[in-house]
């Protein structure tokens, strides 16, 4: 046992060094991945770059054996996430590959150690950790653009009715406006500027967005263009129909808390306050004496 623990304690350290001498020197990579790293390079914290120049030699490899189903899925999803942190998909599998290593040794030294409980947690770090980030930003992503959505469709019907062009009035609004919603729409202008048709730029933008509302509109927009329905009556009907919708979820959140509620009083609460009254009776009663 003790062979072993000194065995992998000087693994620890000669991946250590080994990615000091990474961090100094001068890796050459090929120019996809130099670019990746370089792109996200500004919007990542010290860590997340560290981590990223450790396992960047070895993303090829990852995807490799990710294959191109599950690497096409990945996209999706770091896509739907917004690029956190300068996230690609390269720079997924860098982390995925560093995350796995000090994961996996780590378990292996919880093992040697004796701790059967925190080796699983280990591996559970080892496989999931980057899944858990993206998870996270693409849920957060959602909720602020379908917070933003029916405010800005409703200044985008206003903007219409003055005179503009549906185009022009869709960049004149997205100007206005910061975050998730407005670079979706600048993405979407950019490829309309390129020469992807409407109905296409608006089909793309439903697929990197996870959102009901997002998909709501879209398709609202595309059947107003086949039906001929003014767009000014079609963006004040979408944005009525969100809210509605936010509130029937807000309704449904709420009706989801009253059980969870009540379930932590009567499991938590209640017996904790008859333990604390028995106890002040029984120490009361004098029967101690």
């Amino acid at each position: 046992m003790a062979l072993l623990l000194a065995l992998l304690l000087a693994l620890a350290t000669g991946g250590a060094c080994y990615g000091a001498y990474l961090c100094r020197s001068e890796a050459r990579l090929p120019p996809d991945l130099a670019i990746a790293l370089e792109v996200g390079a500004t919007r990542t914290g010290a860590a997340g770059s560290l981590i990223d120049r450790l396992g960047m030699r070895y993303a090829p490899l990852v995807l490799r054996l990710m294959g191109p189903a599950r690497v096409s899925r990945v996209r999706r999803r770091i896509d739907r996430a917004g690029n956190p942190g300068g996230l690609t998909l390269d720079r997924y599998a860098a982390r995925r590959f560093v995350y796995g290593v000090t994961g996996t040794v780590g378990a292996l030294v919880m093992l040697a150690a004796g701790q059967w409980i925190l080796a699983p947690l280990m591996l559970a770090f080892a496989a999931f950790w980057v899944e858990v980030g993206i998870w996270t930003a693409v849920r957060a992503r959602r909720n602020a653009i379908e917070r933003t959505l029916p405010d800005f469709l409703d200044v985008l019907a206003v903007v219409v009715s003055a005179g503009l062009g549906f185009r022009q009035a869709l960049d004149r609004t997205a100007e206005k406006y910061a975050g998730p919603w407005a670079d979706e729409l600048r993405i979407t202008l950019r490829q309309m500027d390129m020469g992807v048709s409407r109905r296409q730029a608006f089909d793309d933008l439903r697929r990197r967005n996870d959102s009901e509302q997002v998909a709501m509109f879209v398709t609202a927009l595309q059947q107003g263009e086949e039906l001929g329905t003014p767009i000014v009556e079609t963006l004040i009907a979408i944005a009525n129909d969100m809210r509605r919708t936010d509130a029937q979820n807000a309704r449904r959140k709420a009706a989801r808390a009253v059980p969870k509620a009540t379930t932590i009083v009567t499991m938590i609460m209640v017996p904790a306050t008859l333990i604390l009254i028995g106890a002040t009776m029984f120490l009361g009663s004098g029967l101690l004496d």
